[in-house]
């Protein structure tokens, strides 16, 4: 049977039908925010390559994290903003238990102890080089930078931290910091691995933001993700699990839809998927200019990721999407 005794025009007439046959729908509950914090007493800073984004002082940050828990956003990812004079070449702030982060995270599990605390683990915060790992003539060496790893892991745990998110690619860290965490106790402290990030251009803001753009010296090329590549993405993602991820992350989004869909279909375990910065400032700037509607290109965004398979979404939006979703209940 075909036309026109088929019409699938019928189920979109009115918006009542539409709602009704509607596949996907986001929540406030596939949402995480990432924020950022710096040291600074300011309660926060403009991000002048992400319209709508700062950098926020710890106290800021709390009340911040109070409102998006209120909204019923789960859970937040923490990026902080290491000031020059702590920054070194190995980056050993990362291991300082009063570093920033560590005091950050303190300060929302003893004031808003409900909402999940997601800590990235990666050195490039933390390292005059700008690069993820420890870095031994000209080359980001695998094996010594998975000790930095772990001890970071570490320092990040004992804070309260409820998730460890280790965005470095390096080569075993997702074992590595499993076991370290598991020796000392932390068993229950769960790894969101950043399995299929790619070398991607879309990054730029996002180092601004932590200050690590202009630091940064060559490419990250030889440990993220070649963009031309897709099987490779299945591999890294089956290794992660095998080694101990509870829940495994594409990064950027909208570029990777074909990833996320693939890796979801393949392994059926929880898929996050990050809106990186670079999308968020494309969309806003657009916005902004008055070329694309705000609101109905970061909806279709989001839609997007829950239609190729996403059971989460980092994204910069967060809150504003939560606030509409909350109007509209």
């Amino acid at each position: 049977m075909s036309f026109p005794q088929i019409r699938l025009r019928r189920n979109r007439q009115n918006q009542w039908s539409r709602r009704l046959v509607q596949e996907n729908w986001l929540q406030t509950s596939d949402l995480i925010w990432p924020v950022f914090v710096h040291s600074h007493n300011t309660p926060k800073t403009e991000i002048k390559s992400m319209p709508g984004v700062y950098r926020h002082s710890i106290d800021n940050l709390v009340r911040q994290a109070q409102h998006a828990y209120d909204l019923g956003i789960p859970a937040i990812a923490i990026f902080p903003v290491t000031p020059e004079e702590k920054k070194s070449e190995d980056g050993e702030e990362a291991h300082n238990p009063e570093n920033l982060i560590c005091r950050t995270v303190s300060e929302l599990k003893a004031k808003v102890p409900d909402i999940g605390v997601i800590c990235d683990v990666a050195l490039d915060p933390f390292t005059t080089h700008g690069q993820d790992g420890i870095v031994r003539n000209g080359i980001v060496v695998n094996d010594l930078t998975l000790d930095a790893l772990c001890k970071q892991a570490l320092n990040q745990a004992r804070a309260g931290c409820d998730v460890i998110a280790p965005s470095d690619m390096m080569d075993g860290r997702v074992g590595a910091i499993r076991d370290a965490l598991d020796e000392a106790g932390h068993e229950q402290v769960q790894i969101l691995a950043y399995s299929a990030k790619y070398a991607s251009a879309f990054y730029g803001p996002f180092r601004d933001a932590v200050g690590s753009k202009s630091a940064l010296k060559g490419d990250k090329k030889t440990y993220q993700m070649n963009p031309a590549n897709s099987d490779v993405a299945i591999h890294e993602v089956g290794l992660d699990i095998e080694e101990g991820a509870d829940m495994v992350m594409v990064k950027p989004g909208l570029p990777y839809l074909d990833i996320i869909q693939k890796v979801k279909a393949h392994f059926r375990v929880p898929t996050m998927v990050y809106q990186v910065s670079g999308e968020y400032a494309m969309l806003k700037a657009a916005a902004q200019n008055g070329w694309l509607d705000w609101d109905s290109c970061i909806w279709e965004s989001m839609l997007a990721f829950k239609r190729a398979g996403a059971d989460g979404i980092l994204t910069y939006a967060a809150v504003e999407i939560a606030e509409r979703l909350t109007q509209k209940s």
